[in-house]
């Protein structure tokens, strides 16, 4: 898996709408064949992703740092079944600090988790599936 770290790459991946949201996230994809004066944005085939993280929503550092480090957990546990594409998290709504008070607690982890898993969710490469056999025939009632 690749990081997004230039603002090129960044702004090709925003340009559309989100694919997958959640209360608190929203999943932006794009596909690598952007280019940027010529060259290509994502030179490499591989999963690339990017995190956006807005200081209006996640005021501390520390909360920032720790979301942050959980997207790139969930990805990095589901890596094998995301679809080679651009993909950025963007955090779009407050985790409510009345709620959770301490910004590295683990019932803020394991909230974030369970969003994260749900977003990446929605954007796995389905597996591929099995041709099955011929169908077995059955008798219908109508004498065939």
């Amino acid at each position: 898996m690749q990081r997004i770290r230039s603002r090129q790459q960044f702004q090709a991946v925003m340009a559309g709408a989100p694919v997958a949201k959640t209360p608190h996230f929203a999943l932006h994809r794009a596909s690598l064949a952007s280019e940027h004066l010529g060259r290509p944005l994502f030179p490499v085939a591989d999963v690339w992703l990017g995190v956006l993280l807005p200081k209006r929503w996640a005021r501390r550092a520390v909360t920032r740092n720790a979301i942050r480090r959980q997207i790139y957990e969930a990805a990095r546990h589901i890596a094998t079944g995301l679809p080679q594409a651009a993909l950025v998290v963007r955090l779009r709504s407050e985790f409510s600090r009345k709620l959770f008070v301490s910004a590295t607690s683990d019932v803020l982890k394991r909230a974030v988790r369970a969003e994260l898993d749900q977003l990446l969710g929605r954007v796995l490469s389905p597996a591929p599936v099995e041709p099955a056999g011929p169908l077995p025939r059955t008798e219908t009632s109508h004498g065939v």
